[in-house]
C-alpha cells in the first residue's frame, strides 16, 4: 500500500484551509485543489494516526457518485468538478501527494447548511426519537425501533460548525432565515432526491445508506452547486444489507471501530474526554478501519 499522508505540504499553491480530512489550496481565483488526506476524525477530534489509503478511497467514492449525479448521469444538480487533472496544477515534486486523492473543483461560495437526509432511525436520531417521538423536530410514527426504516426519508439540516466544533441541528424554518426560502427548499428537495437515487442504487450492491449529508455552494452566477464530498463513509452511514436487523445497530462501513475503541479508551486512568489530544489508536484498529473503507468501495463499484 502507498505511504500514508496525514498532512499535505504543497509549496506551489497557497493553502486556504485544513479541514478534518481535506486540505484545500487556491488555484487562481476560481478553482480549489481539494487534497483528501488519510486523517481520521472521531467525535470531531482529529486522530494522530492516519488510516492508510483512506484519502484515495474517499476520493474514488466521491468521484463515483459525482459521475452518477452529474451531467453525464442523472443530472440532478450541477456539480463542482472542473474535469481537469489535479496533477496539472502542482509542481512535479508534489504529484505524489495529490495523485489519486485529489479533486480540482470550482471555487464556490459555500452555503452554511449541512443538508442531512435520514432514511433510517440511527445514532443520535434514535436517541432523540426515544425521548420525544421526533428527530430534529420531525415527528415520526410510534412503534419504531433502532435501525427502523423510516416511512419516507426525512430532511434534518444542520448549521455548519468550525473545525473541532459540533454541527448544530436546525429546523427548515431556520435555514430559510439563513439563506432564503428558494435556496432552502431547493436544497431540501435536491438532497432528498440525491439520497433516494443513491440509496436505491446501493441496495442493488448489498449496501444500505442509512443517512448522509450533502453540502452546496453558489458559483459566480448564483447557480446552486453540489460540492465537497458526496456519499462517502465519512459523510454517510453505510450498513451491509446481509447484517441488517431492525432493533439492533448494524455494523457499519466507516470509523465505527475507532469510535468503539475510543468509547472504552482510558487516558490517565479515566475515560477519554472526547477533547484533544486523542489517545493513540492501536495498529489493529487502524487496520480494521482501513479494511472496512476498502470493502465499501469494492462492493459499491463492483
Amino acid at each position: 500500500m502507498a505511504s500514508s499522508l496525514h498532512t499535505s505540504t504543497l509549496h506551489s499553491l497557497p493553502l486556504l484551509a485544513r479541514g478534518k480530512v481535506r486540505d484545500n489550496y487556491a488555484v487562481g481565483s476560481d478553482r480549489i485543489l481539494m487534497v483528501a488526506s488519510d486523517r481520521l476524525s472521531a467525535f470531531d477530534v482529529i486522530m494522530g494516526e492516519p488510516i492508510p489509503g483512506k484519502g484515495a478511497l474517499l476520493t474514488q467514492m466521491a468521484l463515483f457518485w459525482f459521475e452518477k449525479f452529474g451531467p453525464q448521469g442523472l443530472n440532478l444538480c450541477p456539480i463542482h468538478l472542473t474535469g481537469q487533472a489535479p496533477e496539472s496544477v502542482v509542481a512535479p515534486d508534489e504529484v505524489a501527494q495529490v495523485q489519486g486523492r485529489s479533486m480540482l473543483v470550482k471555487r464556490l461560495k459555500p452555503l452554511p447548511v449541512e443538508a442531512v437526509v435520514r432514511g433510517y432511525l440511527a445514532g443520535s436520531g434514535w436517541k432523540e426519537y426515544q425521548a420525544n417521538g421526533a428527530v430534529c423536530g420531525v415527528a415520526l410514527p410510534p412503534g419504531l425501533q433502532n435501525a427502523s426504516r423510516l416511512p419516507v426519508p426525512i430532511y434534518t439540516p444542520a448549521a455548519k460548525a468550525a473545525v473541532g466544533e459540533h454541527d448544530e441541528n436546525i429546523s427548515l424554518a431556520q435555514t430559510v432565515d439563513m439563506i432564503g426560502l428558494d435556496l432552502a427548499t431547493r436544497i431540501r428537495d435536491i438532497s432528498i432526491a440525491l439520497y433516494q437515487a443513491a440509496a436505491a442504487f446501493a441496495l442493488t450492491k448489498g449496501i444500505i445508506i442509512a443517512d448522509t449529508k450533502f453540502e452546496f455552494g453558489l458559483d459566480a452566477a448564483g447557480t446552486l452547486t453540489l460540492m465537497d464530498e458526496v456519499l462517502t463513509p465519512d459523510s454517510s452511514r453505510y450498513w451491509p444489507l446481509e447484517s441488517y436487523a431492525e432493533g439492533s445497530n448494524p455494523p457499519s462501513y466507516d470509523k465505527q471501530f475507532v469510535r468503539d475503541w475510543l468509547e472504552a479508551a482510558q487516558v490517565d486512568g479515566k475515560p477519554w474526554s472526547k477533547t484533544p489530544p486523542a489517545p493513540r489508536v492501536p495498529d489493529a484498529v487502524i487496520a480494521q478501519t482501513a479494511a472496512k473503507y476498502q470493502e465499501a468501495l469494492q462492493r459499491l463499484t463492483a
